[in-house]
């Protein structure tokens, strides 16, 4: 008997090691080819950019083009299936992987790195800012931490003990907790605010009414969402178009608006059996090219974690 016991012993642990070295495998395997397929998601993406920038047409960036079409959650051997025909090979397990995404012009949304101009903080970028956080309830005081943070980053005239004490400049917003920002606070600007490398205009054809209304000096919301409602019907080929269906040629200016953009997120969503996989990189369009300047993998801006330690508050610039 004991002779017995030790044999099943023996038997059930090298069972047990066994399927987790099978788990383990295809942990990894789903992990590897979840990898490979949001990269030419990406690619995919990049190439509707890049075709999107050698269209013969106005110049223009709207709502009205294929990029702003999401991609609805599908069955990925749908796409591979259209390409090559009925997908054979049990490996690449596409029956039970479902692809969707999404192209966000970053240019519709509200730049922080605008509330720095040299060294000081803009004072155009910090009232729209303003209108924002009031929209949303948050303390403007916040919005001043921001904005001090922000010159203190980008101000190229530092060096030595300043160079060392300036504050790190986020790529995201959700790096904002590097300046002590809340998870919560991230969360209310995701659908409005971001952060990309450089200065930027607000594209009119692609920003939303409350953007709109907080991106403009002097008019209603009410102003805003019939602006909003005009470009349905027909988008804005120049700056000046949107001041002439607005009535208010003061409210446009444009060294702060634009109809075109340069700037996009790409989200995929990658759903392998139990295992979920998201992904988001920044896109620099140019003419006849698109190039990724970051990616990063995880949960989107809203979903912000724990915040990082809290920096210190910085003394006026």
């Amino acid at each position: 008997m004991l002779v017995v016991t030790l044999v099943a012993a023996f038997a059930a642990s090298a069972l047990w090691q066994q399927w987790r070295a099978v788990q383990v495998e295809a942990a990894e395997r789903a992990r590897v080819q979840s990898a490979w397929i949001l990269v030419g998601a990406l690619d995919w993406a990049r190439l509707i950019l890049r075709e999107d920038s050698l269209a013969r047409g106005d110049g223009t960036d709207n709502l009205s083009e294929p990029w702003s079409v999401p991609l609805e959650e599908a069955r990925l051997s749908t796409f591979l299936a259209a390409q090559h025909g009925a997908v054979s090979d049990a490996s690449t397990d596409v029956a039970d992987a479902f692809l969707s995404g999404e192209i966000i012009d970053q240019q519709g949304l509200l730049n922080l790195r605008n509330l720095a101009q040299g060294n000081a903080v803009d004072p155009v970028a910090l009232r729209q800012f303003a209108r924002l956080f009031s929209y949303l309830g948050l303390d403007t005081a916040l919005l001043d931490r921001i904005a001090r943070h922000m010159v203190q980053a980008t101000r190229g005239d530092t060096g030595g003990e300043a160079a060392a004490a300036a504050p790190l400049l986020p790529q995201t917003l959700q790096q904002l907790a590097w300046w002590g920002v809340p998870a919560p606070v991230v969360r209310q600007l995701a659908p409005y605010a971001t952060i990309l490398p450089v200065r930027t205009r607000l594209n009119l054809n692609t920003a939303s009414a409350v953007l709109l209304w907080a991106g403009m000096d002097g008019i209603s919301m009410a102003d805003a969402q019939q602006l909003a409602q005009q470009r349905q019907a027909r988008y804005f080929t120049r700056v000046s178009d949107a001041a002439s269906a607005l009535g208010k040629p003061d409210a446009v200016r444009v060294d702060v608006h634009d109809v075109a953009s340069s700037y996009y997120e790409v989200r995929g969503r990658l759903r392998l059996e139990d295992v979920v996989v998201q992904e988001r990189s920044l896109v620099f369009k140019q003419r006849g090219a698109a190039r990724t300047l970051w990616r990063e993998r995880g949960g989107w801006p809203q979903d912000a974690g724990t915040p990082a330690p809290t920096m210190p508050d910085l003394p006026p610039p």
